[in-house]
């Protein structure tokens, strides 16, 4: 299906979006693009010397939190293939189509504009993942899915029991992991960055303004100052993969 880029987006609620603006635009070292949309509820967090792989969004309800855009040849083949694997369609705008995993996780496919120039790791840290957190009963569905979905990817298993990565291939920006939850509730996303030095990053990030909320072998948990939760991971920001 030609995915030949991929950008993951930041969602967050309108009253916080400007907050959430300057704190993703600080730490991944961009600035803003002119707004877009009816409601000027779109911007794209734009690197100098590299394409962009990263956006915003100001959501009308609910707390937000992250999904991926994938940039490909055929808008409506992809959008096909993905219902066909039990994908629905939120939002047909032709060349823009917004789906929704048989899990629940929103995600939207869009034209592929040349974009093949990943941004540089900024202070040791890359913004390289969307994970999606999964309830335990549409877990395994949901690894079918995009196992499925994502065919040129490379699906497999990940550290843990209930990590699941999807890699895409080589150049482009953004992978998927998929976590099962230990409880039913709603699927959901978050961004994930790589850093070669987690506690370094956490002590720049609280500068900025996030807040420490939880920290697990391998990765630590941080809210942003939009209230929006995130990871910063042990992985390689070069490669993405775990070090050691």
């Amino acid at each position: 299906m030609g995915i030949r880029w991929t950008y993951a987006f930041i969602d967050r609620p309108r009253e916080a979006f400007g907050t959430a603006c300057d704190f993703w635009t600080a730490v991944t070292d961009t600035r803003l693009s002119e707004p877009r949309g009816d409601d000027s509820e779109f911007v794209t967090l734009v690197p100098d010397d590299a394409d962009a792989c990263l956006k915003a969004q100001a959501v009308r309800s609910g707390d937000g939190g992250a999904h991926l855009d994938f940039c490909v040849d055929d808008v409506r083949e992809f959008a096909d293939s993905a219902m066909r694997l039990g994908a629905s369609v939120v939002a047909d705008l032709g060349s823009l189509v917004v789906l929704r995993s048989p899990g629940g996780q929103l995600f939207c496919a869009d034209p592929w504009r040349g974009q093949s120039s990943r941004p540089r790791m900024v202070r040791g840290s890359r913004l390289d993942q969307v994970c999606v957190d999964v309830p335990p009963s549409a877990y395994d569905a949901e690894v079918a899915f995009w196992s499925g979905l994502l065919a040129d990817w490379t699906p497999r298993p990940g550290s843990l029991p209930e990590f699941h990565v999807v890699e895409p291939p080589p150049g482009l920006p953004v992978r998927l992991l998929l976590q099962r939850l230990d409880e039913e509730r709603p699927a959901s996303a978050h961004l994930d960055l790589a850093c070669a030095d987690v506690a370094a990053t956490r002590a720049w990030h609280e500068e900025l303004g996030a807040v420490f909320v939880a920290g697990f072998s391998g990765w630590t948990v941080l809210r942003d100052p939009a209230g929006g939760t995130y990871c910063l991971t042990t992985r390689n920001p070069e490669t993405g993969r775990l070090r050691g």
